[in-house]
């Protein structure tokens, strides 16, 4: 029953880190945002061995990513109108929403260059990020999770991009809001994909979707570890 892995992966600039990517496995919490166990937001961990352990995840990194070929066709395989971010995430969705599981195996161990597509400071990346994501949760997200999310991110996605602005980022600032607009344009194009998904999906809710916020257990709880988030 097990469809795709990934191995714990490691910053090949910095090896006893966890590597942004995928760190020991991602997860989702209840508004769309991923985080992984050694990797939440811009915090990411010492590897001392805590996430040692095989552990059921909702989404395996594109970085390392094994999957059964049968089924990798099954499903459709990777989603070449999201291009470059978050393409593995909205794949592994289809498979945990499809009854297949997906797991982290850290005794195989990768070494992750990173940012090897656009750095983390271009506003390019700050675009395909906030409109991949968008497509993500229209293509995925059940019908009666669909409206509440969307609302929720028309703010929090503002929030965002005010957080930008204030750092004197004015192109990410800019990248945020044409995201949002091409979303708006291009959303019908995925109309079909999101009738295909939810009428062949089988576990609701997915067991590794958090129901919490990481953005408010990371900025007002102060939790900033895996090991610190309150049970899925």
């Amino acid at each position: 029953e097990v469809a795709a892995c990934q191995p714990k992966i490691l910053s090949w600039h910095a090896p006893d880190k966890f590597e942004y990517a995928g760190a020991a496995g991602g997860y989702m919490d209840a508004w769309g945002y991923p985080y992984c166990r050694g990797r939440i937001m811009n915090t990411v961990e010492t590897d001392e061995g805590q996430y040692d352990t095989v552990a059921p995840v909702f989404w395996a990194t594109g970085a390392a990513l094994m999957v059964r070929s049968a089924v990798y066709h099954e499903v459709g395989g990777l989603d070449a109108r999201f291009f470059a971010h978050m393409e593995e995430i909205d794949f592994c969705w289809r498979l945990r929403s499809r009854g297949y599981d997906i797991v982290c195996i850290p005794s195989a161990v990768v070494y992750h260059v990173g940012g090897g597509t656009l750095p983390k400071e271009n506003p390019n990346k700050t675009y395909l990020n906030f409109r991949n994501n968008l497509y993500m949760l229209y293509k995925n997200l059940p019908d009666e999770r669909l409206s509440t999310v969307m609302r929720c991110r028309f703010w929090l996605d503002r929030l965002a991009a005010l957080q930008f602005l204030l750092k004197g980022e004015r192109r990410s600032f800019q990248a945020v809001f044409r995201a949002r607009a091409d979303f708006r344009k291009q959303k019908k194009d995925f109309r079909v994909s999101r009738k295909e998904n939810l009428s062949r999906m089988v576990v609701n809710p997915i067991p590794e979707q958090a129901r919490f916020s990481i953005l408010w257990a990371y900025y007002f709880q102060n939790r900033h570890k895996y090991s610190d988030l309150p049970h899925i």
